[in-house]
């Protein structure tokens, strides 16, 4: 039966005022700060975008049009002379700097907020929750994904018990992009923590463990397709979790036809989901929740289809209204957190551990074999 993932508690924070905003320094404003963190920022009671980190003057332009009564600084060097003035630091700069970063935003008794991957290795993440631990300060990563309206939907129907007991898991994120974007995520180089595997592949790992529980082997098959790229844009991933359950996770950016979102398979029905959840394209967009609405709510036509010894392609099965997606909930909760002292809605253990897991995914790939996970280890493989 799935379970969640087992959840180390997170860091305590010390309660803030309720009277007043919570205010957030942003290092960042490429895809992740622009499109997805400065507006759920903005979105959210009680919080509200303070200061700004990026040094393109076409980003520093857009942040001035987009929230005038932010300040913009070119370093986060300047970020850190504000610190008394700050509450939170989200970090959504690339991937090599989140770990030095993070590291000085905790040592300065800042709450953070890291955008995925958190770092290079399991045992990097370990480190800074090791750090947030023994300062008392406010960790959490950016997992968005676990407020995807497919995700939200599957874990509803697996609680309510409408699959009987899950068997086998299948996710994709697949794009058909045959041309390459440029810039350090296509990169090879090791420093990049560039590619699919750490990039796409650390949303579809966390909802499985999410879903299913600890990892305990892991087999990858990892490429690179496209003329001129240099890190991987084509891989696939098998998890066989603690309780049996196998998960089939597909990310790339060279397929011609896409597969669905998602299939779950259980002894009693099966749920399949096609089309993306809707929130990246409408933040892309320039909506806004709170202000377009409904927010994160898909057409009819879109619905997932529940059944049995039939293919939803050919009309079997009935469709199954889908959870409207959330994006604006993780914010809340760290908001609710860091004003009372709860958890983290994401922990950095839980990072951790989806790490681990990319971790012996790439060793299987180089080796081409599976790899064990012991999860009662520390999470090194």
């Amino acid at each position: 039966m799935a379970t969640t993932s087992p959840s180390t508690p997170a860091s305590p924070s010390t309660p803030t005022s309720p009277t007043r905003p919570l205010r957030v320094g942003l290092i960042g404003y490429g895809l992740a700060g622009s499109v997805f963190h400065a507006p759920l920022v903005a979105a959210t009671d009680g919080l509200v975008l303070d200061t700004v980190v990026t040094s393109d003057p076409a980003r520093q332009a857009q942040v001035h049009a987009e929230f005038p009564d932010a300040h913009v600084v070119p370093t986060p060097d300047e970020l850190w002379e504000r610190s008394a003035e700050l509450d939170l630091v989200v970090i959504a700069s690339p991937n090599k700097t989140h770990v030095p970063l993070a590291t000085t935003a905790l040592t300065r008794g800042l709450a953070v907020v890291v955008d995925k991957p958190l770092a290079a290795t399991a045992a990097e993440a370990r480190e800074l929750a090791a750090l947030a631990d023994r300062t008392g300060t406010f960790l959490s990563v950016f997992q968005n994904r676990r407020w995807d309206n497919d995700f939200l939907t599957v874990r509803r129907l697996i609680e309510d018990g409408e699959l009987g007991e899950i068997q086998r898991y299948e996710s994709r994120f697949e794009r058909w992009r045959p041309q390459l974007k440029g810039g350090w995520r296509e990169s090879g180089a090791p420093e990049e923590i560039g590619g699919l595997l750490y990039d796409l592949g650390s949303h579809v790992v966390d909802q499985a463990l999410v879903l299913f529980g600890p990892a305990v082997r892991v087999y990858a098959e990892t490429d690179v397709r496209r003329p001129g790229a240099r890190a991987d844009d084509d891989t696939f991933i098998a998890i066989t979790h603690a309780g049996g359950v196998r998960s089939h996770l597909y990310v790339s950016a060279t397929t011609a036809q896409l597969g669905p979102r998602m299939r779950v398979l259980g002894s009693s029905a099966g749920y399949v989901k096609y089309g993306l959840d809707p929130q990246e394209a409408a933040l892309r967009e320039g909506k806004r929740p709170g202000v377009d609405l409904p927010w994160g709510e898909e057409p009819e036509h879109c619905r997932g289809r529940i059944g049995s010894g039939e293919s939803p392609l050919t009309g079997g099965g009935r469709p199954v209204p889908t959870e409207p997606g959330d994006y604006p909930a993780y914010y809340a909760a760290v908001a609710a957190a860091l004003r009372g002292g709860g958890p983290a809605p994401v922990t950095a253990h839980e990072a951790a551990d989806c790490l681990a897991v990319l971790e012996a995914a790439r060793r299987s790939s180089r080796e081409g074999c599976a790899v064990n996970i012991s999860p009662s280890a520390d999470g090194s493989v």
